[in-house]
């Protein structure tokens, strides 16, 4: 069977979230002061990719998580209730085989977040999202590709909003 959880003695786990264990050897490994909020699934799917959330970061109520390649989350990010990171996706282009018998696409990275991010909520994240510093993901959102630095976006498909600036930046600049 698959390799126990890593999770810090000092994070916060709700005994009503549902962490499941990979049958592939993925890990689930959860650093201190994170926080996972009851009802959220961490399922194991599609990829042997390890879930990833860093120090300080939290997951609040409704999240589900599919691993496929790899979810990592840096630290100090908050993700609001209800968001969706799917990883794996389906094969479908056969017509004549059943998409359930397709099996998976190949992977575009898995998701990466990088630190100080905030995610609103009812966001969904798909395979190679990948979300730099300081980012905000305005609730809603459906992200694909590269959100940059310290921007602000939202919508489907997302656009930026606006940049986040620096304490006494008067020019409007990261």
């Amino acid at each position: 069977m698959a390799e126990l959880h890593l999770i810090d003695p000092a994070a916060s786990i709700s005994p009503l979230s549902d962490l499941e264990r990979s049958s592939r050897g993925s890990r689930l490994i959860v650093g201190p002061g994170a926080m996972i909020d009851a009802f959220v699934k961490i399922k194991f799917v599609g990829g042997q990719g390890d879930v990833v959330l860093g120090e300080d970061s939290h997951i609040n109520s409704g999240c589900v998580i599919y691993s496929g390649a790899g979810v990592r989350i840096g630290s100090g990010v908050r993700i609001a209730a209800n968001c969706t990171f799917a990883t794996p996706n389906h094969a479908f282009m056969d017509r004549d085989t059943p998409i359930r018998l397709q099996g998976f696409l190949p992977s575009r990275g898995g998701i990466v977040i990088e630190n100080d991010v905030w995610i609103g909520a009812n966001c969904v994240l798909l395979d190679g999202a990948l979300i730099r510093t300081g980012a905000v993901i305005a609730a809603g959102t459906v992200v694909r590709g590269e959100v940059p630095a310290w921007h602000v976006v939202g919508g489907n498909p997302w656009q930026v909003i606006k940049v986040r600036v620096s304490s006494g930046n008067e020019e409007g600049g990261p």
